[in-house]
């Protein structure tokens, strides 16, 4: 029996044997050889071929084959309507249609899919409010670099101008979080606009936009050879007088600092050998924790607002301060009296953010190698073990609060710190925007197989567990742990339902502390009184186990090891409610004068407002 299907040719393998065709033996043989489980009927000297007949490809097929080229295996989204012939050509085809309950966590997860394997994903949704529904999701991929395609299903094409039901201009929508939103007109246009879209995505890393009118994605597609989507690799240099500006600069710096970030991506091994050579302490941006945390004798950490002392130490107290795919955004984070070098793959990139001294567009790892050679050994290495003090000290802070205390709400730092010492070395980590971020980056150390996800440059609530369910997707024998904020799980909360549907064993451990603590902090740092941030949650572990999730809820640390574990070794989605310090404090490498006066203000307010109370835990949390 011929496989079911309509395959790259457009034949439909679904015909009943009344639409096979009769045809010449030469004919006939030279196709038997191409289509599998065909047969042969012979009746006198006419030879009976028991192929199915061909139909044309619609303009969905053509879609669906070209991003399958392209390198797209999975496609998150919701169906309808106007994207009925689009999810049936992936149910026809080897792509997996990943069923979410809310666009915007199927754009959450694309984006994590992409991020970590490299590779194009996918998502799609109907029409109007299916298609609009992505927003946030694919903003915050976009912003991530990931690169995802989104097939927007439209309206037909006759309505569109005239105010119909459900008619969104999502050119206008999507123009500002993607590299290529383009709308298929025709279906001549099918192919060409797909592999465009396809190859703007992963040469420009970011969203491409597929606009497809319901009555084109149904039309017949015209025969034509496919347009193939390329990935290339290209060396990005600069000159080499430039490197020697750059050589030149940096034998002659004094006190140097390294700080790198996401484009350190594949340069772990250049960046420490440049360090070593100059004895220069190594400080990291959030989003390059994956890249050169783990192995790096000079690390002194984190700088920025989640950073650590040691980070912001040594930017601030280098000579000469050698930036590498860094585009931190924080200006007061950038030493105003250092020599400043940068060296990025973006050209627009360049003094940015701070005014620099030199600069040149290279990618990292390749720049890195070329100017090696041309550095001399620096001897010196007092700034370094500076640092590397400092760093110390950092660390044991963050110990103090990393600990067990049953007479004491349960830190944060704690909880965080347990997880990482049960779970896998290349375990996947995501975590909500807010305080579980900040949890994540600091106590969380990188094994160098490990990988992190957090929101940083778009600051999203409710990533975490969509894109811990887009990188389960893309790795099902990979351990995937989201840290999931009150606030930020139970806005998307019904797609706790799509980890059941799919299979996709997530392990979900919510911060329980009943706010929107990082809100909460930000009003009181401000001198304001905390308004609006209570949260009157459920019991998660319950409401959980009622969906289909393993589920256990912790209030008392002296309970969290065992809990964690058998959390983690539960075979199916599971998830962990873990009651924390809700006056629990993340406190940034350096206190300003003004942060203290609005604490202060606040305790002033809250004492006057009778909440005294308050001002004794907040108290307590900073000091425990």
């Amino acid at each position: 029996m011929a496989p079911r299907g309509t395959g790259s040719l457009g034949i439909n393998y679904d015909a009943p044997v009344g639409d096979y065709l009769h045809a010449g033996h030469e004919e006939l043989s030279a196709m038997h050889e191409t289509l599998p489980g065909s047969g042969w009927l012979s009746k006198g000297n006419t030879e009976i071929s028991l192929m199915p007949s061909i139909k044309s490809a619609k303009v969905a097929d053509v879609i669906v084959e070209t991003l399958e080229q392209a390198g797209v295996r999975r496609c998150y989204g919701v169906p309808g309507d106007t994207l009925n012939h689009v999810t049936d050509a992936i149910r026809r085809s080897d792509m997996r249609w990943i069923h979410v309950r809310h666009e915007e966590a199927g754009g959450f997860a694309a984006g994590a899919d992409a991020m970590l394997t490299g590779e194009l994903a996918a998502c799609a949704g109907s029409c109007g409010p299916g298609s609009l529904h992505f927003i946030n999701g694919l903003f915050e991929s976009h912003r991530n670099r990931a690169p995802v395609v989104l097939i927007a299903s439209q309206i037909v094409r006759d309505e569109l101008g005239f105010d119909f039901p459900q008619e969104v201009d999502f050119r206008q929508v999507y123009a500002a979080c993607s590299v290529f939103c383009e709308e298929i007109r025709t279906p001549a246009q099918a192919r060409r606009k797909t592999a465009m879209a396809a190859q703007a995505a992963l040469a420009r890393k970011g969203v491409a936009v597929l606009i497809v009118p319901a009555d084109v994605s149904q039309a017949d597609a015209p025969e034509e050879p496919p347009f193939l989507v390329h990935r290339s690799q290209p060396r990005t240099l600069p000159s080499q007088a430039e490197l020697q500006t750059f050589a030149d600069a940096l034998n002659d710096g004094g006190r140097i600092a390294i700080y790198g970030g996401s484009g350190c991506e594949a340069a772990h091994a250049q960046v420490l050998a440049l360090a070593a050579k100059l004895k220069a302490p190594v400080a990291h941006t959030s989003r390059a924790k994956d890249f050169l945390e783990h192995d790096n004798p000079n690390l002194v950490g984190m700088t920025g607002i989640f950073g650590s002392e040691a980070g912001y130490h040594a930017l601030m107290d280098c000579d000469t301060l050698l930036l590498l795919g860094c585009d931190f955004a924080w200006r007061q984070y950038y030493p105003d009296k250092a020599t400043i070098l940068q060296i990025d793959i973006d050209g627009t990139h360049l003094g940015r953010r701070h005014p620099v001294d030199h600069a040149a567009v290279g990618n990292v790892r390749d720049t890195l190698d070329a100017l090696l050679p041309l550095v001399d050994e620096c001897a010196d290495r007092d700034f370094l073990d500076e640092c590397l003090k400092h760093r110390e000290r950092a660390v044991s802070e963050q110990e103090r609060h990393a600990k067990a205390d049953d007479d004491h709400a349960i830190h944060p730092q704690y909880l965080t710190e347990t997880i990482a010492r049960h779970a896998d070395v290349d375990a996947i980590w995501t975590a909500d925007g807010g305080s579980p971020m900040v949890w994540c980056l600091r106590h969380v150390p990188s094994t160098g197989r490990n990988r992190t996800m957090v929101s940083l440059t778009h600051g999203t609530m409710a990533n975490a567990m969509p894109q811990a369910l887009g990188a389960k997707a893309a790795f099902p024998d990979r351990q995937v742990i989201s840290l999931s904020g009150d606030g930020g799980l139970t806005m998307l909360l019904g797609d706790l339902l799509t980890a059941v549907q799919e299979d996709l064993p997530i392990k979900v451990c919510v911060f329980d502390n009943s706010s929107l603590g990082f809100v909460e902090l930000e009003q009181k740092v401000e001198g304001l009184l905390d308004a609006y941030t209570d949260l009157k949650n459920p019991d998660f572990a319950r409401m959980a186990e009622v969906i289909g999730f393993w589920g256990r809820r912790v209030e008392k640390a002296s309970d969290l090891d065992a809990a964690v574990a058998q959390w983690l070794a539960h075979p199916g989605p599971a998830l962990l409610d873990v009651v924390t310090d809700r006056y629990e404090l993340v406190m940034p490498p350096k206190v300003e004068a003004k942060q203290v006066f609005g604490t202060a203000l606040y305790s002033a307010k809250a004492v006057l407002s009778g909440r005294t109370g308050d001002v004794v835990d907040l108290v307590k949390g900073a000091l425990s």
